[in-house]
């Protein structure tokens, strides 16, 4: 799960390079191997006719949760897909994060992970640091932006 707050709300032109290009990169993440499912709830689209999700009562506060077979499945689309591209440009759209931004952990695929299960996961990561029930990708022997 990754979680971002934007610099201006949607529909506001500085942050249009985001909004804009969320189908895009969701498309290509979908594409991509080792993808399994991402959480798609149009009721959280706050801009009508924009597939961008925000949280109810935040339309600011951006947020991704997807499955992947590998965490290496994950870094591949994060770092060297067109998402990288867009990840290096995080700071012209979004603002600082206070504590980790992204959690990883291993789910069976029994049924799909929740945003509150994210969540859950990401206050572990920021309370405990990296575990094997919430990590990232340097406790997963990877650089992010390598």
């Amino acid at each position: 799960m990754n979680v971002a707050r934007l610099r201006h709300p949607p529909g506001d032109p500085r942050v249009a390079g985001f909004i804009d290009n969320v189908p895009k990169v969701n498309s290509i993440a979908e594409r991509s191997p080792g993808y399994v499912w991402r959480f798609s709830d149009e009721a959280l689209s706050v801009v009508e006719g924009v597939s961008f999700q925000g949280l109810a009562g935040d339309p600011k506060l951006a947020i991704s949760l997807s499955v992947w077979e590998t965490v290496e499945h994950l870094w591949h689309f994060v770092n060297k897909t067109v998402h990288g591209g867009f990840l290096r440009h995080r700071e012209k759209w979004f603002e600082p994060y206070d504590g980790p931004n992204y959690v990883i952990w291993s789910h069976t695929l029994d049924t799909p992970p929740d945003i509150s299960e994210g969540w859950d996961r990401l206050k572990l990561l920021a309370e405990k640091g990296a575990t094997p029930q919430a990590f990232d990708f340097a406790f997963a022997g990877m650089k992010r932006d390598s």
